[in-house]
């Protein structure tokens, strides 16, 4: 067979060129080809894929049922984590008694300044600090008091007297439909909702000492159980995470209510003085938190409905809605609260820095 090189260069054979492919470059085309198919480089996440991804994480890390969002006032968007859930309240619903109030305010229907007189028969359930003012001839207090007994205490007298004042439970769920505030439920009112969790019948012997607890605790267990878990499979104050911080960036933007309604109300929030290790156990200087906790029945092991709401504020002024709502769990009381101030702080570390903090670094 003849061998040799041919005059392009190639090793001839037989006839044959064979040229060496390392070295000849390739076509101009095929190189631009190879540089388009390359993965182009990924932009770092955002500050809410950041969120998003923390929010999830502290949701599925939580030993119990759990719903979570987080709502950008301003800009419109939210992150959540089982958002869509609904979940029981508690006292969070007091929220929208206040809102139902100060709307019937605003429609000219009372003031802040009248009075309500609350009587022995008149008390409520749990937790109502305004029960020792109230004497033989009852105690007389400004709807204005009773809001703020009602929003920064949780008194459970003062939200009662408050939703007999706007014409009872259905007035309040008229008023959250009215206003468009989602798949939000009021109830039937503390008494009637917290002993049928119970699986007791009210009586207004409910009201003093301890015959709640006492006959609560002479009930079977299985009898309680049942009325436990009929309350938690379908809450009749149930609401779901992203309608409430919804409703909550609403009435930041003074949508709900009228400037010195939506004022006043957003002041006695900011006041509110339970829940010190929940959300508000999560701040970082230079941040506030206007809230209204929430907070359900034991039995045994089992916690429900321990919740905290509100809105989030930023030293530069942005406005977070924010929203943590636990159905059930067995978690130590600690580990429900932590879960509440890792929101918190979530919020607080992926908020954006100035322009000017970026530069700098």
């Amino acid at each position: 067979m003849a061998r040799g090189r041919s005059l392009l260069g190639g090793l001839l054979i037989g006839g044959v060129v064979l040229t060496a492919l390392s070295a000849t470059p390739s076509p101009p085309w095929i190189q631009r080809a190879d540089l388009l198919s390359a993965p182009l480089p990924q932009p770092p996440p955002t500050p809410q894929q950041r969120l998003q991804a923390d929010i999830h994480q502290l949701g599925h890390a939580f030993d119990g049922q759990a719903g979570i969002a987080v709502l950008d006032v301003a800009d419109g968007w939210s992150v959540d984590f089982n958002g869509h859930a609904h979940l029981p309240q508690q006292s969070v619903s007091k929220l929208w008694v206040a809102i139902t109030v100060l709307n019937a305010i605003d429609r000219g229907d009372f003031t802040l300044d009248d009075t309500v007189v609350i009587r022995k028969e008149d008390l409520s359930v749990f937790h109502q600090p305004l029960r020792d003012r109230v004497g033989p001839g009852g105690y007389r207090a400004s709807i204005a008091k009773l809001l703020a007994a009602e929003i920064q205490q949780s008194d459970n007298a003062a939200n009662d007297a408050l939703v007999r004042k706007v014409g009872g439970p259905w007035a309040v769920q008229v008023a959250i439909v009215s206003k468009s505030l989602g798949e939000i439920r009021f109830g039937p009112g503390e008494k009637e909702m917290q002993t049928r969790a119970a699986g007791l019948t009210w009586k207004p012997e409910y009201s003093f000492g301890r015959t709640f607890w006492e006959d609560r605790d002479r009930l079977p267990v299985a009898q309680r159980r049942a009325a436990l878990e009929a309350y938690l499979a379908n809450p009749p104050d149930a609401a779901s995470p992203l309608d409430i911080v919804d409703t909550l960036g609403r009435l930041q933007r003074g949508e709900l209510l009228s400037p010195d309604s939506t004022a006043f109300l957003l002041n006695l929030m900011a006041g509110t003085e339970t829940g010190a290790g929940r959300l508000r156990g999560g701040l970082a200087p230079g941040w506030t938190l206007r809230h209204k906790t929430g907070t359900g029945q034991v039995m045994g092991s089992l916690a429900t409905g321990q919740n905290d709401v509100g809105l989030l504020t930023a030293p530069d002024g942005r406005v977070y809605a924010v929203a943590v709502m636990i159905g059930q769990t067995r978690a130590p009381f600690e580990a429900r609260q932590e879960l509440m101030r890792a929101v918190a702080r979530s919020v607080i570390a992926r908020h954006p820095a100035p322009a000017a903090t970026q530069a700098a670094s």
